[in-house]
Formats: C-alpha cells, sequence, structure tokens
C-alpha cells in the first residue's frame, strides 16, 4: 500500500545527510569538482563502472586482496580518492551506473540516437563531448541511477557508513499510522552521489528524490489493517527514468554571453532550475555514422513501417529507404496454470516481417 505523501527537499534534509558523512570525505571531494569541459572530457569514462568490470566481482572486496582501485580505470583523481576512502560503495555506484544505462537505452530505443556503448572506457565514445540535450540527459540518468543504488544498499545494511533512512516523520501522515521501518537512505545516496558524480547532474539527483514515496504495511487481526507502519521508498527506476525523458524534451537552450555566462537561448521561457535539463551544443547529425562527432548512423537500425514516429522507417532511415526481410520468432503461448502452483506455456514460431534502414 502506498499513499502520496510530501518529504522535505534535498535542501531542507542537508543537515542530516552532512551529519552522517566526515568532514575527511567533503575534503577529498574536492578533489572532483572540474570544470564542464574537463568533466565532458575527462570524467565521463567512470560509466565503464557499470560495464564489465572488475567493480562487478565480488571477489575483489576480499580484505587483503589486490586493492580495488588501481583495478579501475575511468576514474579522475578525486575519484580515486574517494575510491580509496569508501572501497565497499564501488559495487554500487557501478550498478547505479549500469541501471543509468540501460534506462537510457531503453528511453531512447526509438531514437536514431539510442544510447549505444562503444568498447572502450569512455562507454559512449565521443558524442559525449557534445554538450547536447542527450548528454544532459545520460548525465542525469545516471547520476538518479548511483542515488537509487547506493540508498537501497544502505537500507540493506551492504555499507559500513550508513543505514536505514532517518527521514523525519511527514507532517501529513495520519497520527494513528506508525512512522518505522527500515526505509530506502535516500539523503545518503543523494549526498554521495553528489559528491562522486558532481557533473551538472542535479536534476537526475533531485528527480530521484522528489518522486521517493511513503510506502505503508498493514497490521491487524484478518488484514484489518487496524495499524499501519510506514516508511521512506524509492520510486520504480521506470518512473525516474519517465520524468527525466520529459525533462529532455524541454531541455532549455543556453549560451555564453559576452562576461562568460550561462544564459537562456530564448528568452521568452522560464528560466530552467536545477531540476531542469540544459544543453550549449546542438545535437550532431545522429543518420550517419561520423567519427569525429560519435555517431553510429542509424544503417542496418530495425524500423517500423507502420509508424508515423521517430521509430518509423521514414524518420529512422533519414529518407535513405530501407530493406524488408523474413524472419521467425519463437514465444511463449497457449500458458496454463496448473495446481500448484506453476505456469506451463508451449512454444508458438510465426515468420514476421522487419525492416532494416539503409
Amino acid at each position: 500500500m502506498k499513499k502520496s505523501i510530501g518529504i522535505l527537499s534535498p535542501g531542507v534534509a542537508w543537515g542530516t545527510a552532512g551529519r552522517a558523512m566526515s568532514s575527511k570525505f567533503f575534503l577529498m571531494a574536492l578533489a572532483i569538482f572540474l570544470s564542464f569541459a574537463q568533466v565532458v572530457i575527462e570524467a565521463n569514462s567512470w560509466w565503464s563502472l557499470g560495464m564489465n568490470n572488475p567493480v562487478q566481482m565480488s571477489e575483489v572486496y576480499i580484505i587483503g586482496a589486490q586493492p580495488l582501485c588501481s583495478q579501475l580505470a575511468g576514474l579522475s583523481q578525486g575519484q580515486k580518492k574517494l575510491c580509496h576512502l569508501y572501497q565497499d560503495h564501488m559495487q554500487y555506484i557501478g550498478e547505479g551506473a549500469k541501471t543509468g544505462i540501460k534506462e537510457c537505452q531503453y528511453q531512447f530505443r526509438h531514437r536514431r540516437w539510442n544510447c549505444s556503448t562503444v568498447d572502450n572506457t569512455s562507454v559512449f565514445g565521443r558524442v559525449m563531448q557534445i554538450g547536447s540535450r542527450e548528454t544532459a540527459f545520460t548525465y542525469a540518468v545516471s547520476a538518479a541511477g548511483v542515488v537509487n543504488a547506493m540508498s537501497r544498499a544502505c537500507r540493506e545494511g551492504e555499507l559500513s557508513t550508513c543505514g536505514c533512512s532517518r527521514a523525519a516523520r511527514p507532517k501529513d501522515l495520519p497520527r494513528d499510522w506508525l512512522w518505522g521501518g527500515c526505509g530506502d537512505n535516500i539523503d545518503y545516496g543523494y549526498r554521495f552521489a553528489k559528491e562522486f558524480v558532481d557533473h551538472n547532474n542535479e536534476a537526475g539527483r533531485r528527480t530521484v528524490y522528489s518522486l521517493a514515496d511513503v510506502a505503508c504495511k498493514c497490521h491487524g487481526v484478518s488484514g484489518s489493517c487496524s495499524l499501519k507502519t510506514c516508511w521512506l521508498q524509492l520510486a520504480d527506476f521506470r518512473k525516474v527514468g519517465d520524468a527525466l525523458k520529459e525533462k529532455y524534451d524541454s531541455a532549455a537552450a543556453m549560451r555564453l554571453n559576452s562576461r562568460g555566462k550561462l544564459v537562456q537561448v530564448n528568452s521568452r521561457f522560464n528560466s530552467p532550475t536545477t531540476q531542469d535539463l540544459v544543453y550549449i551544443d546542438p545535437s550532431p547529425d545522429y543518420c550517419v555514422r561520423n567519427e569525429s562527432t560519435g555517431s553510429l548512423g542509424t544503417q542496418g537500425r530495425l524500423c517500423n513501417k507502420t509508424s508515423e514516429g521517430m521509430d518509423g522507417c521514414e524518420l529512422m532511415c533519414c529518407g535513405r529507404g530501407y530493406d524488408q526481410f523474413k524472419t521467425v520468432q519463437t514465444e511463449r503461448c497457449h500458458c496454463k496454470f496448473h495446481w500448484c502452483c506453476y505456469v506451463k506455456c508451449k512454444k508458438c514460431t510465426e515468420i514476421v516481417d522487419q525492416f532494416v534502414c539503409k
């Protein structure tokens, strides 16, 4: 059971999270605050923690083993220092990166740029060196993934420096409902993600925070629900991805003025907030492969012949046309429930037409 109840904003909850972190942590974190240009070129490779990487292998966490941080490619010097201080956190940064990459690929599965990864530690290639709205979304969703993974790891007792959420009881929670249980520690996840991946990703972190909700469990005889215990719980990450995709669609174009300050291109629109996505460069041409921009092009991409949207063959193939071929698809069918308790299905095959961009 869930009830929509307002929670403290990250700014309000800052003091609680701050007390949970050591001052040494913040001194080390200062080393990773880089300029935007440096971040785009150098720091995007922390995403490699979400790929096939030693951070995903549990055996590297054995006490006395070869230091984990020396095995990780793609970390900035500041991130390496944080890694040495919080080695047990790195696995969950990797999980967060992986969650963000998967969500990015889901959200853009029908677009010309589909968040494809390349086979090196940059993960997304040169396309992330352009300050486009796609770059803004990728940073935001990956930061959100780290908040999500770290908050859940705290709740599950996987980290030595945090535990269950200590979020204050919402003021609008009914008085006869108990505030307890072990909630996701979003304060800690937000704070650590900000220090480790502070690359203009506030929109992603705040989206996770704002979508967190109160979950409740009923207690009582025969399900009477005479008493409820409630706690703070992360939203399903698909909901976070959907929200960030909406922010991508309405991202604000920015430019540098004569004083070197970022200003909005179209002053008639409302100024963007820290929860909005902004970009400074137009998107590259994703229709054709271009080594200099990192575009992989759409040649060979599947398209939908009957769709008039971005996944349709006309738009996806950029007017180049498409080839048609037949393929055999196998799927489960005629499923029946058997007592007790399993489902048995048959396998059905069919020949379907598919269309691929020239």
